[in-house]
C-alpha cells in the first residue's frame, strides 16, 4: 500500500490543485494546521464536544487550502520546490527517483509516523509533554520530509512528473 498515493487521491490532488499549492503561503499555512489541529483537539478541556467545532474547521481547511491559494509567482522559493519535490517522489513508481532520496524520505515519514503515537496519547490524557513530543516528531519528520524534497527537486531539475487526471 502506498501511503503516499492514497493521500494524494483522498485530497483529491489534480495539477491545478499542486500548481496553486506550490504557492509558499499555501504551504507554510499547511505547516500550521497539525499545531492548530492539536490545538482544536485540546479545547475539549474547556468546551467539551463543542471542540468538534474547531477541530472540523481545521480538517475543512487542510482539504480546501492546496485549492486557496495562486500558483506562486516564483517557482524558486523553498516551498514550491519542496511541492515540485514531492510531486517527483510520488510519480517514483513511472519515473526513478535516486535510491538515497527514496530511502531517506520513507525514513523521515516513518519518524513523522512515529510522532502520533505520544500525540494521540497526549491529546488523550491532555498531557503536555507527551503532546509536544510527539507534535516535535510529527512535524519536525515532515518538514525534514520536505527539505529532502528540495533536495531531490535540485537532483532531478527538468524532468517533470506525469500529468494525473483527478479521479472520476
Amino acid at each position: 500500500m502506498d501511503v503516499f498515493a492514497l493521500t494524494e487521491r483522498l485530497m483529491r490532488m489534480d495539477d491545478a490543485a499542486w500548481a496553486r499549492h506550490a504557492n509558499p503561503l499555501s504551504v507554510w499555512s499547511r505547516v500550521a494546521t497539525l499545531p492548530l489541529l492539536v490545538l482544536a483537539f485540546w479545547t475539549r478541556a474547556w468546551i467539551g464536544w463543542w471542540c468538534l467545532l474547531p477541530v472540523a474547521a481545521v480538517v475543512i481547511f487542510v482539504f480546501v487550502n492546496p485549492r486557496l491559494f495562486a500558483p506562486p509567482a516564483r517557482q524558486d522559493s523553498w516551498a514550491a520546490r519542496a511541492t515540485y519535490g514531492e510531486r517527483l517522489f510520488l510519480a517514483r513508481r513511472e519515473r526513478a527517483v535516486p535510491p538515497h532520496h527514496r530511502r531517506v524520505a520513507l525514513l523521515l515519514t516513518s519518524v513523522s509516523a512515529a510522532g502520533v503515537v505520544p500525540l494521540v496519547y497526549g491529546l488523550a490524557v491532555l498531557q503536555v509533554w507527551p503532546t509536544l513530543f510527539g507534535l516535535v516528531l510529527a512535524m519536525g519528520g515532515k518538514l525534514w520530509f520536505c527539505d529532502r524534497m528540495v533536495w531531490l527537486h535540485e537532483d532531478m531539475r527538468g524532468e517533470n512528473p506525469p500529468r494525473r487526471e483527478p479521479a472520476a
